[in-house]
């Protein structure tokens, strides 16, 4: 019976002897940032109300001003949402269509949509104005984010709890190298995914005199064209609806300063 027990004891201390020591759990890795948190951790953006007023900037609070715009956002979104889109990009045939006044519109009427987050970006790198609009100039240039060389939590502002403008700091000499690359794609790509924005709103350049918009359009789900009564010609209306529906699906056309004359009606 001792030998047995012995034989008992000497075969446990071998097989303890052999059994290798139980690795150190891992810590677990960090918790992502949650959609609310990042966007909460954007630096936020004071608007005076006459600045934007000045710019004909009218959506920020329900008015009669507000409410063509209001009827364009709550179309736009629609047709967006039936058709599955998030990236709506604005241009015009020619500058001085009032493009970027439709588009800062839009983004500060979505911004009174509570349950809705929209991003604005200014993709007119050579002559960007939307920091002019809200009077102030970030302390990185949107060109940085879309070459990745600046996050955009670290560039973008936040106006209100729902809405992210991206302004460029200064004019770009070759806009199309930035708006044509890879890098730039990839850039919009990873806002779209940390930031799960319903809308993204990019005020392009004006179609026929450059390339710029050209090369960005292949990132846009749909496009809204802005003509200017009086001033956009019928041919130019054209040449800019086919060259952007060969890159993009065009969502609609905005007829910007048409002036009703209610003599030609006969109405008071």
């Amino acid at each position: 019976m001792e030998k047995l027990r012995a034989a008992i004891d000497k075969a446990r201390q071998t097989r303890s002897d052999h059994v290798p020591a139980r690795a150190p759990r891992p810590e677990p890795a960090p918790a992502a940032p949650s959609n609310l948190a990042r966007w909460e951790a954007l630096a936020p953006l004071e608007i005076e109300e006459r600045q934007l007023v000045r710019h004909r900037v009218v959506t920020r609070l329900a008015n009669a001003a507000a409410t063509p715009f209001d009827i364009l956002r709550t179309k736009t979104l629609l047709q967006m949402r039936q058709n599955g889109w998030k990236r709506l990009a604005i241009t015009s045939p020619m500058p001085r269509s009032g493009k970027t006044t439709i588009a800062c519109n839009l983004a500060l009427g979505l911004g009174r949509q509570g349950d809705l987050q929209s991003i604005l970006l200014d993709l007119d790198l050579r002559d960007p104005s939307a920091h002019k609009f809200f009077k102030t100039r970030p302390p990185h240039g949107i060109s940085e984010v879309l070459t990745g060389a600046v996050p955009f939590d670290k560039q973008a502002l936040r106006y209100g709890s729902n809405v992210a403008i991206s302004m460029a700091q200064k004019a770009e000499a070759d806009p199309t190298q930035i708006l044509l690359s890879e890098e730039a794609t990839a850039a919009i790509d990873k806002i779209q995914a940390d930031f799960e924005p319903d809308i993204m709103i990019f005020d392009l350049p004006s179609v026929l005199v450059n390339d710029d918009t050209r090369a960005f359009l292949k990132n846009a789900d749909c496009a809204l064209i802005v003509a200017r009564a009086e001033r956009t010609q019928y041919d130019q209306f054209e040449a800019c609806q086919a060259e952007v529906a060969q890159h993009t699906n065009i969502i609609g056309t905005v007829l910007n300063a048409y002036r009703h004359d209610k003599r030609s009606t006969g109405k008071a």
